[in-house]
């Protein structure tokens, strides 16, 4: 993620309440399991903002208009390059989802009306190829694939490589487990089999060993 930016009416939240959702977006967001190693989860964590705007002005499109003394309605805008956008879509929209739930049933609401009701519009947003910039210059998907997961690849260089599941492959460039189920991402290097949680993760390990994509 790069940036998330939730709205919500003046005065639905205070300030403990809000800083407790964007906390908690982050961590259910960016959760510590075993499928993901945690030099990726960190380098993901730098680069993430999440903003939490109260506007002056408010107006919903149904009529009447909504009492004040509503429970509150929110807006998520999760902003991920473009080529990241659509793979991610159905994991943000749920996970954002479940969020909002559990601020609704931390202020003593009903957490399953964000589900129920449209209470709760998630927009998954791409920003376009080279359209983000960090470190002072214009960055594509492979310049963050790369950013994001060099912390990962180097010090995976210098240690055992563990033993996945079987059935799977641990992707060398983002550490993520991979199900060989279906038709994975996979590319065959010195004889070894290969497994990739997405075409960028691929790419950056065909380029970084000169492996071609077509096998």
């Amino acid at each position: 993620m790069l940036l998330i930016e939730v709205f919500v009416p003046r005065g639905a939240l205070d300030e403990e309440e809000r800083e407790a959702l964007a906390e908690r977006l982050i961590d259910t967001l960016m959760v510590e399991d075993d499928s993901h190693a945690i030099e990726i989860l960190e380098a993901q964590r730098t680069l993430t903002h999440v903003l939490v705007h109260t506007p002056a002005t408010w107006v919903l499109g149904r009529r009447p208009k909504a009492d004040p003394a509503d429970p509150p309605r929110y807006l998520v805008r999760v902003t991920v390059p473009a080529s990241w956008r659509k793979e991610m879509s159905g994991y943000t929209v749920e996970i954002v989802t479940e969020v909002l739930a559990e601020t609704e049933r931390a202020a003593g609401r009903d957490p399953e009306r964000v589900r129920r009701e449209p209470d709760a519009v998630v927009l998954v947003e791409g920003v376009s190829e080279g359209g983000i910039g960090l470190h002072g210059r214009a960055m594509g998907s492979m310049d963050l694939t790369e950013l994001i997961s060099r912390p990962y690849r180097d010090d995976a260089a210098a240690r055992p490589a563990p033993d996945p599941p079987p059935g799977s492959l641990i992707d060398p460039v983002c550490g993520m487990r991979v199900d060989l189920d279906g038709t994975p991402l996979t590319l065959v290097h010195e004889g070894v089999l290969y497994g990739f949680c997405h075409g960028m993760c691929r790419r950056a390990f065909a380029d970084e060993h000169g492996v071609p994509l077509r096998q």
